[in-house]
């Protein structure tokens, strides 16, 4: 997969989470399959309006339709989460490293301020 389709999808699975049904629906696919009959039945909207919602998880490549007889049972293609856990690590990395980097600067400007005392940092294993 190029970045560039990465990137996009992850615009598309992001657009996609933004709405707090879709959300929840996602949620309940964790579970297990589900029919979309069965997605719609705690909302107070049509069929119609929860294949819409079921149709932009789909485009995102959070959801697919499969076919079990009869039912057509919607599927959560947990793959994508990977994307998203990539990007978010990612990004939470680069904070932590530039929250470490702060500490020390701090650090250094309180030692510097009182060389007497050596800068404070919590013991492993103690609260903070």
């Amino acid at each position: 997969m190029t970045d560039q389709h990465s990137s996009e999808q992850l615009s598309r699975v992001f657009a996609a989470l933004a709405d707090p049904t879709r959300r929840d629906m996602v949620a309940r696919l964790t579970v297990g399959d589900a029919t979309v009959g069965e997605l719609a039945a705690p909302y107070d909207v049509s069929v119609q309006a929860v294949s819409k919602h079921l149709k932009v998880l789909e485009e995102a490549g959070l959801v697919s339709r499969g076919r079990d007889a009869q039912r057509r049972p919607v599927h959560l293609e947990a793959e994508v989460f990977d994307l998203m856990t990539k990007w978010i690590e990612r990004y939470r990395r680069q904070a932590e490293q530039r929250y470490q980097r702060l500490d020390a600067v701090l650090a250094a400007l309180q030692y510097a301020e009182n060389p007497e005392t050596a800068p404070s940092t919590p013991q492993e294993g103690t609260a903070s």
